[in-house]
């Protein structure tokens, strides 16, 4: 059960609320978030909830049978959208579109990407400054350095900026210099993480983990959003099986699914979904007409050269070309 609370509710009124609550044997936790204020409340007796509607000091109040209850659909009718200021949005009912390379390299690569995203009428900027590899031996990103480069080049452009972070440490130093959050599909269930980033004001894209389920990306969606951040979005980035014919397997199935299970935005990622440069664009139509909010995809300049991950790396006459088919796809699927 949630309970949304009045904005201007007393302490009074609160304290009459739980105590009203715990008497019919559930359990009560207060979350406050940047748009409200909640109780949770858990338990298995069943009573008629119209005995709390009546209590002073209550906005709404919803059965959720979910275990991820703030995240779930069944207590919020309208969507979350999530608002990055200057007018860009994700989640609003028009398809948001990231694009940029895996890794920061170096300044020449940023401001090229940079010009090829205004060009494009793209608002959002991916890219990696922190890199978790495989081996030990790759690269592994610039730092913090790399990101007050990325983030002076971007600004001045109108450019919104989205990068992995992948410990607790990093938040503080990189607050200042993102617009969203990434916790990428390794740090799925690093919930230390997830605990950290549901106290801060910005926004957070949550990858699904490698081998996740959609029931467990939900639950950590739900961790940063009972910690106080509801700015969030969901990220299908295929998982492994045991197909070998591509880097993952890209759910096109979760995107529904996710859709009609949670309120939040959800966004497709079809460069590590399917791993094959040729095969990013048609991977990418697809998760639109699945009704993605959003495509996240790898470009560069040479993808040849690039730093990581070049052989699923679209370069810019690719990238174009896959944003105008894109908007094609967007404005069919909204005539239909």
């Amino acid at each position: 059960m949630i309970i949304q609370l009045d904005s201007t509710i007393s302490t009074p009124d609160k304290e009459a609320i739980i105590s009203r609550i715990r008497s019919l044997e559930y359990k009560t936790t207060e979350v406050q978030t940047q748009r409200s204020a909640y109780i949770v409340a858990i338990g298995k007796r069943d009573f008629d909830i119209r005995q709390l509607g009546q209590l002073s000091g209550i906005a709404d109040i919803h059965r959720v049978s979910d275990d991820y209850k703030l995240v779930s659909r069944k207590w919020k009718i309208g969507r979350t959208s999530v608002n990055l200021g200057d007018g860009v949005y994700i989640g609003d009912g028009s398809l948001a579109i990231m694009a940029g390379p895996c890794s920061i390299e170096n300044e020449e690569q940023v401001q090229k990407t940079i010009d090829h995203l205004v060009k494009n009428g793209v608002r959002i900027m991916r890219g990696g400054v922190f890199k978790p590899r495989s081996s030990p031996y790759a690269f592994r990103g610039l730092g913090i350095d790399g990101l007050k480069m990325w983030h002076t080049l971007a600004r001045k452009a109108g450019i919104k900026i989205i990068s992995e972070v992948m410990q607790v440490s990093q938040i503080a130093e990189m607050h200042d210099y993102v617009d969203v959050f990434q916790v990428g599909a390794r740090n799925t269930q690093n919930f230390n993480l997830l605990d950290e980033l549901g106290k801060v004001d910005k926004a957070v894209m949550i990858k699904r983990g490698i081998s996740g389920t959609i029931e467990e990306l939900l639950y950590s969606a739900e961790y940063v959003f009972a910690a106080g951040n509801e700015k969030l979005i969901l990220c299908e980035r295929g998982i492994r099986t045991y197909e070998r014919a591509s880097r993952n397997t890209l759910d096109v199935n979760a995107i529904p699914i996710l859709k009609e299970k949670t309120h939040l935005p959800v966004v497709a990622d079809p460069s590590h979904g399917i791993g094959i440069r040729e095969f990013v664009e048609p991977v990418a139509l697809a998760a639109v007409m699945a009704g993605a909010d959003g495509i996240i995809y790898e470009t560069h300049q040479e993808p040849e050269k690039a730093a990581s991950d070049g052989q699923q790396t679209l370069d810019f006459e690719e990238s174009s070309r896959l944003i105008r088919r894109l908007q094609q796809a967007s404005i069919l699927l909204h005539e239909f």
